[in-house]
C-alpha cells in the first residue's frame, strides 16, 4: 500500500439519541436515532451485554476441563470451556473468570494469564468474551444453577479438546478462541 501522504480522518457513526426498548439483568436492547458515516440519517438496534468469560482449566497432566450441557439459544448440546457471563458483584473478568470456573466445575486455581478478549457478533451487540488460562488447580465441588442441572464436567487431553474446535464440535467462540491462544501462545 502506497501512502500518499495526510488524509482526512475518517467519517464515524455518530449517536443522536439512545433509546432502551427492553431490559433484563442480562442485557439491554437498544434503539439509537443516529447519523451514518456518510451523513445520512439512521437507525442502528442493538444489544448491550456485561460481557463474559471463557477459562481453559489446564491440569499438569496437560488435560482440560470441558462442559457439556444442553444451551438453549441453540436448541442442542455443546462442547464447551467453562464459561459465563460478567456479574455486576465481580470485581471484573478475573474475579468472574474464577467464580465460573468454581460454580461449574468446582475447580480452584492459583495460577490465572489473560489469553485476550474477542468480540462476539460486532454488528448486533458489543458483548465481549475474555479469555483466561487457569493453572495450579484444585479439585473441588461444583455449585451449578438450576438451569445448569444437566452440565457434564470432562477432563480431555488439550489435543482432543483443540481438536473439537477444529472438527466444528466446539462452536462456542469463547472456547474457541481461548484454546487457539493457548496453542499460539506456546503453552500447550
Amino acid at each position: 500500500m502506497i501512502d500518499d501522504g495526510p488524509k482526512p480522518p475518517p467519517r464515524t457513526w455518530s449517536r443522536q439519541k439512545s433509546t432502551s426498548v427492553f431490559s433484563s439483568p442480562w442485557f439491554d436492547v437498544r434503539q439509537d436515532a443516529a447519523t451514518r458515516p456518510d451523513g445520512s440519517p439512521g437507525r442502528y438496534d442493538h444489544v448491550l451485554s456485561g460481557g463474559s468469560v471463557t477459562v481453559v482449566a489446564l491440569a499438569e497432566d496437560g488435560r482440560v476441563a470441558v462442559t457439556r450441557q444442553w444451551i438453549y439459544t441453540h436448541e442442542e448440546t455443546q462442547w464447551r470451556l467453562p464459561a459465563g457471563r460478567i456479574d455486576p458483584a465481580d470485581s471484573g473478568p478475573r474475579a468472574a473468570a474464577a467464580r465460573e470456573l468454581r460454580e461449574e466445575t468446582g475447580i480452584s486455581a492459583e495460577g490465572w494469564r489473560h489469553l485476550g478478549t474477542v468480540n462476539c457478533a460486532d454488528s448486533f451487540t458489543n458483548h465481549r468474551d475474555h479469555a483466561f488460562l487457569a493453572t495450579g488447580l484444585t479439585r473441588g465441588t461444583a455449585r451449578l444453577e438450576p438451569g445448569e442441572a444437566d452440565l457434564r464436567v470432562h477432563l480431555l487431553p488439550f489435543e482432543e479438546a483443540l481438536s473439537l474446535v477444529v472438527e466444528g464440535r466446539m462452536p462456542h467462540a469463547g472456547s474457541a478462541f481461548a484454546l487457539l491462544m493457548v496453542r499460539a501462545l506456546g503453552v500447550r
